[in-house]
């Protein structure tokens, strides 16, 4: 009987990667049915490292259809890292803050398991507004 070495290929890292991928992509789309099918029913969504800001999908879930109004709101990923269940993101973010638009940057860990993201955990720069028209 042979055995099988376990090592981590491309393909695993990329089953692992692809929810989060693709709430990013919806997350950029602003369509809430697509980017909640990536997270799971129970799933915990932090600011960095635990104040908790949502409590299962359903919080997730509303705190994201306002900011889904917003209509410069973009995620551009940089960098992406994967390792074991765990997913790193570095991005920058466009919205619209308070006092008006801007970017932010963004380091976003994300613990994937059965295809769903479980938790996630965001750590955010200062916020950086566009200059306006002079």
């Amino acid at each position: 009987m042979a055995i099988k070495a376990s090592m981590t290929t491309s393909e695993d890292i990329h089953d692992t990667a692809l929810p989060v991928k693709k709430q990013l992509e919806a997350y950029n789309a602003r369509d809430i049915d697509a980017f909640m099918k990536w997270w799971a029913a129970d799933c915990k969504y932090y600011e960095f490292p635990a104040r908790l800001l949502a409590d299962g999908a359903a919080e997730i879930r509303a705190r994201h259809i306002a900011r889904f109004q917003e209509p410069n709101l973009c995620g551009r990923l940089l960098h992406r890292s994967v390792v074991a269940d765990m997913v790193l993101d570095h991005e920058i973010v466009t919205r619209t803050f308070p006092e008006g638009p801007g970017e932010i940057d963004v380091i976003a860990i994300y613990q994937v398991k059965d295809a769903k993201i479980h938790q996630a955990w965001f750590k955010l720069g200062t916020p950086r507004l566009h200059a306006g028209p002079a």
